[in-house]
């Protein structure tokens, strides 16, 4: 065996289940981890509260790799808080290595691991992201309620690219139309067509992080992985964009599928619900609270209107625990 042995071990309820030797020939650090996802929406989370770890892009690759590292879509730092009116920060990478500002999914993740590692053992916890604060709460069902803060609709602060484009009212609201024929749409898409239509009407706005949605017929025929990338990369979205593909159902329920930015499609995406449902709600399509059924699962997401915080409530689940070696990068 070339170099020397990388030692993996992971446990589920307290027992360790596995084992591997893998050969590595870099210098390694190795780190202990929980593996948890949202609705299949999945994340390394890892204890930075005392020291941070400082990892490197390459070293979230890694780690976020699902062949040769843990697996999963985003990498979760908890930290300790910033200032003294929250309990914790939170920092969350994509698979890619980016960092990003919110993640709904991750959030309720967050409390179900500071409360189960003994981190704190308040039921409700105030925790800072990139911009601005969220609060957390774990039920007696296990389920987890996550203020996830105003939506926020000016085009600049998403940040969203309007000039020379003319908003189509829409409901109390507007969509914005974009020329599907522009900015790199695959040579072989059929202008015109229900695999690639000629425009694209958008709901744009942050929940923390910039979100473009827009309603489809069917989300199980829509050809998310075409359409997907095309809207996340975008040239009127300077940060990339997380496209949301709603189809409602009724209008206390819709279903959705969400291209993330940095990671693909999921199973589940907690702020792309409550984008949608924000959207829906604008637009005169959905009632106050909905139900968002995701390939990974549903969640509820409620929001009363401008100047309100939209709610979001859903499950969080511990899946392993474990230690790897990381590579130096």
């Amino acid at each position: 065996m070339a170099g020397h042995a990388r030692y993996f071990a992971v446990k589920r309820s307290g027992w360790v289940l596995a084992k591997r030797l893998v050969a590595t020939d870099n210098g390694v650090m190795r780190i202990n981890f929980t593996k948890m996802h949202g609705l299949g929406n999945d994340f390394v989370v890892l204890d930075e509260t005392q020291q941070l770890i400082g990892l490197t892009p390459a070293q979230i690759r890694f780690l976020a790799d699902r062949h040769f590292g843990v697996g999963a879509d985003q990498v979760l730092s908890v930290r300790a808080p910033t200032s003294v009116d929250v309990d914790f920060a939170y920092v969350i990478h994509n698979a890619d290595g980016e960092t990003v500002e919110h993640c709904g999914n991750g959030a309720r993740c967050f409390v179900r691991y500071v409360r189960s590692k003994g981190l704190t053992d308040k039921r409700t916890i105030r925790v800072s992201v990139a911009k601005g604060q969220i609060e957390l709460t774990e039920g007696d069902d296990g389920q987890v309620r996550v203020d996830m803060g105003e939506p926020v609709f000016e085009p600049a602060e998403v940040p969203f690219d309007t000039e020379s484009l003319t908003a189509e009212p829409c409901g109390d609201w507007h969509a914005w139309t974009l020329d599907a024929s522009l900015h790199g749409a695959p040579d072989s898409a059929r202008m015109g067509t229900a695999v690639w239509p000629a425009e694209m009407s958008l709901g744009v706005l942050s929940m923390g992080n910039p979100h473009a949605v827009q309603v489809v017929g069917d989300v199980d025929t829509a050809p998310i992985d075409l359409w997907g990338p095309w809207v996340e990369r975008h040239p009127r979205f300077p940060n990339r964009v997380n496209a949301g593909f709603m189809q409602i159902v009724s209008r206390d329920h819709i279903k959705l599928r969400v291209y993330e930015r940095g990671a693909g499609e999921t199973l589940a995406c907690g702020t792309g619900a409550c984008a949608a449902v924000v959207t829906g709600i604008r637009w005169g399509l959905l009632n106050e609270t909905v139900s968002v059924d995701t390939r990974g699962g549903t969640l509820t997401v409620a929001w009363a209107g401008l100047g309100q915080p939209v709610w979001m409530t859903g499950p969080a689940t511990a899946v392993f625990e474990g230690a790897i070696d990381v590579p130096d990068a």
